[in-house]
């Protein structure tokens, strides 16, 4: 079986594409998975093939980068309108990351909104590969009514429901096509000596040859070459699947590319797991392709048994079926087998690099329906995420809730409906609340008795503290000046418990942060001191201490690093500066073209609104990471809201 990616961004027509593909020679056979990654089983040429159609939503760009990992070649699909060139930016990133021989195909011809060579133009602006044209159209006025062959200098006309018709070319079209197939020639010549050689000579270079060339400089990956066509329409279908079928390399080469980029012995590596999902009653499924012989029920996959061996149509299991090298199959009771990773017999080994997907910024606290539910939640989102990477699992700090980060609102709406369908764990999401401190701005002193007798021994203990504000991020510190015994040295460490302890809640409601304790003085009695009256005499010093003084509300920052197209850095300076962040900076993404990374420090109480403008601004595209950098004095009206809302009952710390 062979076997190929569509991917490319929404309403681009992909799925048309891969229906059209299928149904060429024959009745496709489809199937599908929660997460929107279907798969279509069909014959062509007399060979089997799978076409994995990725979900085109930026927030599923992960299960795209998965499904390239078992895939001999892709076809990314495009609009023919040059100002959405940015919108496949991202796919051409993975594809080029992931080392994938890949088509460029130009859909939706029928209704051009532009040149094909201004499109063309605009996406190899975030293309290190040259984009090569293989066709260009044939057009009679606005309208295009066929295509010509770059390589064969055959010239074709669609024809509604039916193959396309060979035709002459049209004298319109000649003087282009002579054009374009120069330059293809030019092209091609730099990867291949006897090419250049015989346009050095001016001799013309046979078609089989061409072709051939063609097939290697693609399975080489050295060039993206580009068709074109309307998959609505059927046009171009036949022409894009006999390029896969003599172009796109065999399995084989799949298995070096994995091999030396995941760093495991090719003749070792045997299958590698890309997509896996939950269904009610059944537990996990995963789907594995098939990259070396002896896979069968039962056989040694991935240090333990592989589980059932299932048909991905009907979903049947059969354990006579002996899947063949490049074969793709689902499996169920195969739980050891994380997604994605490469497989031998006897070893999970991790993927490359490149399939991390994007950093999710949409943050949400999970809230169980019932108190079953809420035991249930913590063990089934571990399960979910291990089936899709792009989804973190974290608790909340303070309160323990079930914290996620997804990658946007689409992707969570999914996730809230796979716990209710599959698991049947209802729950609703409420924004998490930013981590405030605060501290104090004066320093102060504070004398504190601590006297208590309830028959028996008492409690005693006297301390003077001086209580004073620290350097940001040096945190709590303690010492002690106290002369001639009036605190016995073994009490200093009961002092500094309680200090700490009463720096878990401030007077504004948050924890204190940057302050320092000295012991200054006090007094023992020699049979009612102890550690416990110390400790408490500390605490509710300091605490006394910090309710005179002058507290400071303290918001945390973060160091957000944004990756995002060039064309969006402008209006990135102008979101950060509305938020109140500090730009830090930008340089050239050296790992993606037309791509930048981008640098900022952001007020905590701002992410969310950051997420949502990224996300306007970029059309979906941009994306950050956050680190946590520092805690800074929060003043005024926005201050004075935080802590009423803190004192309302109920509220997150």
């Amino acid at each position: 079986m062979r076997c190929f990616t569509v991917l490319g961004p929404s309403q681009t027509g992909k799925s048309t594409v891969v229906e059209k593909l299928g149904s060429l020679e024959g009745t496709p056979r489809k199937s599908s998975s929660p997460y929107g990654l279907n798969l279509t089983e069909f014959t062509f040429g007399n060979e089997a093939w799978c076409a994995l159609d990725a979900p085109g939503a930026n927030e599923a760009l992960a299960h795209a980068q998965h499904a390239l990992l078992a895939s001999d070649a892709c076809i990314l699909c495009v609009s023919s309108a040059p100002e959405e060139a940015v919108l496949a930016a991202p796919y051409l990133r993975i594809v080029e990351a992931s080392g994938t021989p890949c088509i460029l195909f130009v859909n939706r011809m029928d209704e051009p909104r532009g040149r094909l060579r201004d499109v063309i133009a605009a996406l190899q602006d975030y293309a290190n590969h040259t984009l090569l044209l293989r066709q260009i159209p044939i057009r009679e006025g606005d309208r295009i009514i066929g295509s010509c062959d770059l390589i064969s200098e055959r010239a074709w006309r669609y024809r509604e429901g039916q193959p396309s018709a060979l035709i002459a070319i049209p004298e319109s079209t000649a003087e282009r096509e002579h054009e374009a197939r120069t330059e293809l020639l030019e092209h091609l010549s730099e990867f291949d000596d006897w090419l250049l050689e015989e346009l050095i000579e001016d001799r013309e270079p046979s078609s089989d040859a061409l072709y051939a060339i063609s097939s290697r400089v693609l399975s080489e990956n050295r060039i993206i070459p580009v068709l074109i066509g309307a998959a609505s329409h059927g046009n171009g279908m036949m022409r894009l699947m006999k390029a896969l079928r003599h172009e796109a390399p065999p399995v084989g080469i799949l298995r070096q590319r994995l091999a030396q980029t995941g760093t495991v012995d090719e003749g070792k590596l045997v299958a590698v797991s890309f997509h896996a999902y939950h269904r009610q009653n059944v537990g996990k499924t995963g789907l594995v392709r098939a990259l070396g012989e002896g896979l069968r029920q039962g056989a040694s996959l991935g240090g333990s048994s592989l589980g059932a061996v299932q048909n991905l149509a009907n979903g049947r299991s059969n354990s006579a079926v002996l899947p063949a090298p490049g074969d793709v199959f689902a499996t169920v009771k195969s739980d050891h087998l994380p997604v994605p990773s490469l497989l031998t017999s006897g070893a999970v080994v991790a993927p490359p690099e490149w399939t991390e997907p994007p950093t999710p910024m949409l943050e949400r606290i999970l809230v169980p329906g019932s108190e079953r539910d809420e035991n249930k939640l913590s063990e089934t989102l571990a399960k979910l995420s291990e089936t899709d990477r792009g989804l973190k699992v974290l608790q909340e700090e303070g309160t323990g809730a079930q914290l996620v980060r997804a990658q946007g609102p689409v992707h969570l709406r999914d996730l809230c409906r796979t716990l209710a369908e599959v698991f049947h764990i209802s729950v609703t999401d409420r924004t998490p609340s930013p981590i405030y401190r605060e501290t104090i701005a004066k320093p102060s002193e504070v004398h504190y008795r601590h006297r208590k007798q309830t028959g028996g021994a008492g409690q005693f203990a006297d301390v003077k503290l001086s209580i004073h504000p620290n350097e940001r991020g040096q945190g709590f510190t303690f010492g002690e000046t106290v002369k001639g015994g009036a605190v016995p040295r073994n009490y200093f460490s009961a002092v500094e418990a309680g200090a700490r302890e009463a720096m878990e809640k401030g007077p504004l409601g948050f924890e204190v942060i940057d302050v320092g304790v000295t012991l200054l003085d006090g007094q023992h009695h020699t049979v009612d001191s102890s550690e416990h009256a110390f400790r408490t005499a500390s605490k509710m010093g300091v605490r006394q201490a910090l309710s005179e003084g002058s507290t400071v509300l303290m918001q945390p920052v973060f160091r957000a690093e944004f990756h995002i197209p060039s064309v969006y850095s402008g209006s990135l300076i102008q979101i950060v500066a509305a938020l109140n962040g500090q730009v830090l900076g930008f340089d050239r993404d050296e790992t993606a073209k037309g791509w930048d990374i981008f640098r900022a420090l952001v007020p905590g109480g701002a992410l969310e609104e950051l997420a949502r403008s990224l996300r306007s601004a970029t059309q979906g595209i941009g994306y950050f990471s956050k680190t946590f950098d520092h805690f800074e004095e929060l003043y005024g009206k926005e201050a004075d809201a935080i802590v009423r809302a803190k004192e309302k009952p109920g509220a997150a710390h």
